[in-house]
């Protein structure tokens, strides 16, 4: 992989980074204001207008103008940047244990009967293919 994919790939987000993200993510686009105002925090107009030029430069983000104004649109998916992320965490906090981190996801937690039964469907998904190894 070369080019801007193998850039995406190289390098994940900072929390800033991920906030800005996020809101594209959600709201499928946005020009500065829009993510600024959608942030709901104090970022100023020129902070976000230069954490998006690094994310473009990063290969995560690409603009088109639109009108005087530039609209912003998300490259990467939010479920790849997701699993990179988690990936860091099980290794940082859990210590490279996946079963810490769902234990900490579910205790002491509510869960519908459907959200359950996805959860179940998931872990089988897992076990199955680990039998097939």
């Amino acid at each position: 992989m070369t080019g801007p994919e193998a850039r995406r790939e190289r390098k994940g987000f900072t929390d800033r980074e991920l906030d800005i993200m996020s809101v594209l993510w959600r709201e499928g686009s946005g020009t500065v204001a829009e993510v600024r105002d959608a942030m709901g925090d104090d970022a100023g107009y020129t902070t976000v207008l230069k954490m998006l030029q690094i994310l473009e430069e990063k290969g995560a983000v690409k603009h088109e103008r639109e009108g005087r104004a530039y609209r912003y649109f998300p490259l990467v998916e939010s479920s790849r940047a997701g699993g990179r992320a988690l990936t860091r965490i099980v290794n940082k906090i859990f210590h490279g244990s996946a079963e810490l981190l769902l234990a900490t996801l579910v205790e002491d937690r509510e869960f519908t009967d459907e959200e359950i039964e996805r959860m179940r469907s998931v872990l089988d998904r897992a076990e199955r293919g680990r039998s097939d190894e």
